[in-house]
């Protein structure tokens, strides 16, 4: 080190610890995955009511789609815009502020009075997604215990996952039975208590130290920060493809009538909640390296997938596998903290611009093989090549850190 700074940005990052309890830090981690369960609920859910507010505005469901897009957008310039906003402000106020945006942005979407409004609110809402993810996970990290970053990691995107079990459908239902309105308003309080359980878990001063913004943009701007970033774009699109089309999929080549969807969702769910767990463990123990494992065995999950689909014996197992490919948002999550060095706090939050990305990718190339004639399933062999390409990518990725790093120690 000099001058009180990190000679080599690629070396991990000595992240000081608060003096907190392991009851204390667990409370604090759960506290943040409370918002990460109200994101992920608010950014299916209008998946799950197209036709409810179709039919409450009057506009076909492919414009509702819009609204889909339009959150998705908001993640991506919300991520890089605030955290670079927010990079002077302490990580425990950023957080409170983050999560109160996003209860805003839901309460303006239960209450739009038109189609074009809620579009506008969608955006906005958006906007602090990316944000509060990536400073969650600062946090948790910060008050864990060093050799369970990545579980710390983890256990914040579990409550994404989560929301993919219980959240999104709860929402769902609730917008059925009353008003697609309710949805949104459930998702605003469950942003307002995790502002009130973060104030009151997570104690002043202990939300790791504030950065500068012109220093987070200087530092961000390197080949191992974008390369990571690539790897989540790549891959997740390919996953995105799967997930996009499932549905249809089941319906049309499996054989199962659309009231077994949901079921099939929900194994999704399952799946994810394990490769958020199984993610941290990985990375806590490989490093680095835990990217490379995850990603061939995406390789051959996505190549299986278009065999399984002929039976909902062997899809189910499949599809639930395809959900712990998630594991890879927290090994990249937990491995931008290594490398990303001044930029903690923009690196992490562009990593869920990454994903959106991939949201956004991933349907498009699985649409196009589809409309090519190539099948439904076809978009398991899409997601295959996206893994592939994802993994050369981290081979890129792993000789450039070692590269940067076999300088360093020359220089010393």
């Amino acid at each position: 080190m000099h001058n009180g700074r990190m000679k080599d940005a690629l070396a991990a990052v000595p992240l000081p610890h608060a003096p907190l309890t392991p009851r204390q830090a667990s409370w604090v981690v759960f506290a943040l995955s409370m918002g990460g369960f109200a994101i992920g609920t608010s950014e299916f859910v209008v998946m799950g009511l197209i036709s409810e507010i179709a039919g409450g505005f009057a506009v076909t469901e492919p414009q509702v789609g819009h609204v889909v897009s339009a959150y998705a957008l908001g993640v991506v310039v919300g991520a890089p815009l605030l955290a670079i906003l927010g990079a002077n402000m302490r990580r425990r106020s950023l957080l409170l502020w983050l999560m109160g945006f996003y209860a805003a942005g839901n309460l303006a979407s239960a209450l739009s009075p038109s189609y074009h409004w809620l579009m506008a609110s969608r955006f906005v809402a958006g906007l602090p997604h990316g944000a509060y993810f990536g400073v969650a996970a600062l946090v948790a990290a910060h008050v864990s215990p060093s050799g369970q970053r990545g579980l710390a990691v983890g256990k914040v995107m579990l409550g994404l996952s989560v929301a993919l079990l219980v959240g999104n459908p709860l929402a769902t239902w609730m917008g059925q039975q009353w008003s697609w309105r309710v949805a949104f308003v459930l998702v605003a309080a469950i942003a307002i208590a995790t502002v009130i359980a973060i104030a009151w878990r997570l104690p002043s001063g202990m939300g790791a130290p504030r950065t500068d913004a012109s220093r987070e943009l200087r530092a961000f701007n390197r080949a191992p920060v974008w390369l990571a970033l690539a790897i989540g774009a790549i891959r997740f699109a390919g996953m995105f493809a799967v997930f996009s089309y499932l549905p249809p999929t089941l319906v049309q080549v499996t054989g199962v009538d659309g009231s077994f969807v949901p079921a099939a969702l929900a194994v999704f769910g399952v799946g994810s909640i394990v490769g958020s767990l199984a993610g941290g463990w990985l990375f806590d123990r490989f490093g680095f390296r835990a990217a490379a494992l995850v990603l061939l065995w995406s390789v051959a999950v996505l190549l299986l997938y278009p065999w399984s689909a002929q039976s909902v014996w062997t899809v189910l197992p499949v599809v639930l596998a395809v959900g712990t490919m998630g594991a890879l948002a927290t090994i990249l999550q937990s491995h931008l903290m290594d490398v990303a060095g001044d930029a903690q706090t923009l690196a992490a939050a562009s990593n869920h611009s990454a994903f959106n990305t991939a949201n956004a990718l991933g349907p498009w190339l699985g649409g196009m093989a589809i409309t090519a004639g190539y099948g439904w399933t076809s978009t398991g062999y899409v997601g295959a090549a996206t893994a592939v390409i994802g993994l050369l990518v981290y081979l890129v990725a792993r000789r450039e850190r070692q590269t940067a790093l076999a300088a360093h120690v020359a220089a010393d």
